[in-house]
């Protein structure tokens, strides 16, 4: 483990020491995965093993409560996440050619990430941005109104920043 997982996981220890010296530690499960991804961005495995050792449950419910709530990551995502509006006017207006640029376009399938860990591809069931459908919506930014070239090029001005930032 590097330095700062090691910093993160001392204060993931800190705070499972907390909640496991209290009644009903198995209530505190939830608020536990919640710190766990705010610390590393996801729910490793290993941090799921010292969860369980620490309130004393069984890792498979662990795994069960993290697999259960969509909001749980169990994969590292990207700096980005993408996410493709899938509901009905979106679809209608050529969301399915949108997503399939992208897929080609990061080299990946939704539900994941890049390599480099830029971005994370996901689908929406409805970003509510109808009257410019279709759309997208990078972490909370919508773009709408998009054809493929429309959205490579949103994804090279997200790059283009990642690679600026690296230089300073």
């Amino acid at each position: 483990m590097t330095e700062l997982a090691q910093d993160k996981m001392t204060t993931l220890r800190e705070f499972m020491a907390e909640v496991s010296n209290k009644d009903y530690a198995e209530s505190y499960l939830i608020a536990v995965l919640h710190k766990t991804q705010e610390l590393f961005g996801y729910v490793p495995r290993q941090v799921m093993d010292e969860a369980s050792e620490a309130l004393q449950i069984p890792t498979a419910h662990i795994w069960g409560v993290a697999t259960f709530y969509h909001y749980f990551n169990l994969e590292p995502i990207g700096r980005h996440t993408i996410s493709v509006c899938m509901g009905t006017a979106c679809y209608v207006k050529g969301a399915t050619q949108v997503l399939d640029v992208l897929k080609k376009e990061l080299g990946v399938e939704v539900g994941k990430t890049t390599e480099d860990r830029l971005f994370t591809l996901q689908e929406a069931r409805c970003l509510g941005a109808c009257g410019i459908a279709p759309v997208i919506m990078i972490d909370d930014k919508i773009y709408g109104e998009l054809d493929a070239k429309k959205t490579v090029e949103i994804i090279n001005q997200y790059r283009k920043a990642a690679a600026e930032s690296r230089k300073v």
